[in-house]
C-alpha cells in the first residue's frame, strides 16, 4: 500500500501474539539473528532481554545495521549468548569481548551489508527480529530507523516483530522505503532529489514467515551528547570557514549544498555551526544516514530545505522534540532505508559534503577510524566509507591530540587503514585546514604537519619527515621509527 494511506492500528486482527519470553523460545540456540535497528534507534528490545535471561547455553549470530542498543550489546554478551556479530557494535561490554576474542567481530561498509545478507555471504538468517508501530499480515511499518529491516525480512527464513507502543504511530508520515531489483539487472534509484519520496511507508513480507507478534513498550535508549568543548568549537568554526569559501568558489555547489556529517557528539557540534554559514541562496539539505538534534537545530532555524537519513539517532530531548510534532518535522525529514541512504551513486548524484570523525590520520593522508592502536577496535566503519570515498567533497574531521594532549593524532603512518589517501581530500582539526587536493605525498606531510598537527608535536613530526626522507621514495617512511609513539 502507498505511504499515503494512514495506519490506525498497530496490530491488524488475527495475528499470532505472544510474550517476548514465547518469542524468544522459537529462537534455535545457534540460529543467526537479523535485527532492526541503525544508530541505536528502532531496535528490538524485549525479546533480547527474555533471550538474555532464559540461561540457555546460546550460541548466536547477531547481525544488525548500526549500533543497537545495550538490550543487544550488552545483556546478551554479558549472558555470553553472542558467538558472531556483525557489522557494528558500540557497548564497553562488546567491544571488550571483540578485542578479548570472545566474539568473531567482522566490520563492513554499511551501503554492502543489505546485498551482502540478501546474498548469502553470512549464510541463511533465520530470524529477522524486528521493532515496528504497526503490523499486518504481509506489511509492517518500522519505527525510529529503517537501515537494513527490508534486506533481513526478505532474507530470513522466519520474523518476529515487537510492535512497540512506546513509539508514536504518526512515524509513518517520516519512513520512505525503496526496495531495488537484485544485480544483474539492477535499475537506477530513480531519487531526483535528497528531500524527494519514492517510496512507502511499509515493508512487505511473505505472510507465511510471520511467526510471532510481541507487544512491548520501551523506548530506544537515546543519545546522549556531550556539550561541545572549547576543541570541537574550533574544529567546526575552521570547517564552516573553509566551506563558506569552498562553496563560493566550486562550481559543484553553485546552486545546492547538501550535507553529511557522521553520528557522535563531535558530528552534533559540527551541525550547529552551520547555522551561522551564509549559502546565499544555494539549498541547503542533508543526504546522509543519521539524523540528530543539530539537524532539528537547522530544522527548526529554516536553515534545511530536508533531512535525510536511515536512522533517528536522537537525544532523550531530541526524541520527545520530534515525537510532539511528528506531522511538521515530516515536511523535511524523511527515513530511509540504508540501500538508498548509503548509495553511492546518489551520493556521488548528490555532490554530497560528507564530513566524517577519525581516530588518527597520517602525514600523507590515510585515515583509522576504527582500531585504537591498530589492534583494538572501536566501534566500527559503519557508513563513514561510503560517504569519505563517494562524496563530491570527503573531509576528515578530528581533534590533533587526545588523552588531554599526550597523545598526537597526526601521525607518521596509521597502524589500520579505513580510508586511504585517494578517498578524501580534506583534514579539519582545531588547528585548520589541510587541503590535500593536487598534492604530492611530500607536500601533503608539509601541510598536514603545518596546518593541522599540534604544536606540541610539530618538531618530532617534521624530524620523522626528515629521516623518512632521506630514505627516498614516493613516500617515504622510517620503518624503524614509524610506530614509535605506540610503544611508549
Amino acid at each position: 500500500m502507498s505511504r499515503n494511506i494512514p495506519v490506525t492500528e498497530r496490530v491488524a486482527d488475527g495475528l499470532p501474539l505472544g510474550s517476548p519470553e514465547d518469542a524468544a523460545a522459537r529462537i534455535g540456540d545457534e540460529d543467526t539473528l537479523v535485527l532492526s535497528g541503525f544508530g541505536r534507534a528502532g531496535y528490538p528490545k524485549d525479546v533480547p532481554l527474555a533471550l538474555a535471561a532464559s540461561e540457555r547455553d546460546l550460541s548466536l549470530t547477531v547481525i544488525s545495521g548500526g549500533s543497537v542498543g545495550s538490550e543487544v550489546d550488552t545483556a546478551l554478551v554479558e549472558a555470553g549468548a553472542i558467538k558472531r556479530r556483525f557489522p557494528y557494535q558500540a557497548t564497553p561490554e562488546a567491544r571488550s569481548a571483540v578485542n578479548e576474542g570472545a566474539i568473531a567481530f567482522h566490520d563492513r561498509h554499511i551501503s554492502r551489508l543489505g546485498d551482502e545478507v540478501t546474498f548469502g555471504h553470512y549464510g541463511t538468517p533465520d530470524v529477522a527480529l524486528v521493532e515496528a508501530v504497526a503490523v499486518g499480515p504481509d506489511w509492517l511499518i518500522p519505527t525510529t530507523s529503517v537501515g537494513h529491516t527490508p534486506e533481513y525480512i526478505h532474507s530470513a527464513s522466519r520474523l518476529i516483530v515487537e510492535v512497540n507502543d512506546a513509539q508514536p504511530l504518526e512515524l509513518q508520515l517520516l519512513h520512505d522505503v525503496y526496495s531495488r531489483t537484485p544485480p544483474p539487472n539492477r535499475e537506477p534509484i530513480p531519487l531526483p532529489g535528497p528531500g524527494d519520496r519514492i517510496g512507502s511507508s511499509r515493508i512487505k513480507f511473505d505472510p507465511e514467515k510471520l511467526e510471532m507478534v510481541v507487544r512491548t513498550d520501551s523506548p530506544d535508549k537515546s543519545y546522549t551528547f556531550r556539550e561541545p568543548t572549547e576543541t570541537d568549537r574550533r574544529i567546526a568554526h575552521n570547517l564552516a570557514t573553509f566551506l563558506a569559501d569552498e562553496v563560493e568558489r566550486n562550481p559543484m555547489f553553485a546552486s545546492a549544498v547538501n550535507l553529511q556529517f557522521g553520528v557522535g557528539s563531535l558530528g552534533n557540534a559540527l551541525m550547529s555551526a552551520f547555522n551561522d554559514v551564509e549559502f546565499g541562496d544555494r539549498t541547503v539539505a542533508y543526504y546522509g544516514e543519521v539524523i540528530q538534534d543539530g539537524l532539528l537545530d537547522m530544522i527548526d532555524d529554516d536553515k534545511l530545505v530536508s533531512a535525510s537519513a536511515a536512522s533517528l539517532a536522537l537525544s532523550r530531548d531530541g526524541q520527545e522534540r520530534l515525537f510532539a510534532d511528528v506531522e511538521r518535522y515530516a515536511e523535511r525529514v524523511i527515513v530511509r532505508n540504508a540501500a538508498v541512504s548509503n548509495n553511492p551513486s546518489l551520493i556521488d548524484r548528490f555532490g554530497v559534503i560528507g564530513v566524517n570523525s577519525a581516530l588518527e590520520v597520517d602525514l600523507y593522508g590515510h585515515v583509522n577510524s576504527t582500531h585504537i592502536a591498530g589492534t583494538h577496535v572501536a566501534n566500527g566503519i559503519g557508513g563513514s566509507g561510503d560517504f569519505t570515498r563517494n562524496s563530491g567533497l570527503g573531509v576528515i574531521a578530528l581533534g590533533s591530540t587526545a588523552k588531554d594532549g599526550a597523545i598526537p593524532r597526526i601521525v607518521p603512518m596509521v597502524p589500520h587503514v579505513d580510508h586511504t589517501e585517494h578517498d578524501f581530500s580534506i583534514v579539519v582539526t582545531e588547528q585548520g585546514v589541510a587541503d590535500l587536493r593536487g598534492l604530492s605525498p611530500r607536500e601533503r606531510a608539509e601541510v598536514m604537519i603545518s596546518e593541522c598537527a599540534h604544536p606540541s608535536f610539530r618538531d618530532d613530526l617534521r624530524a620523522y619527515l626528515n629521516r623518512a626522507d632521506s630514505r627516498g621514495g614516493h613516500i617515504p617512511h622510517d620503518l624503524a621509527t614509524v610506530f614509535d609513539w605506540y610503544l611508549d
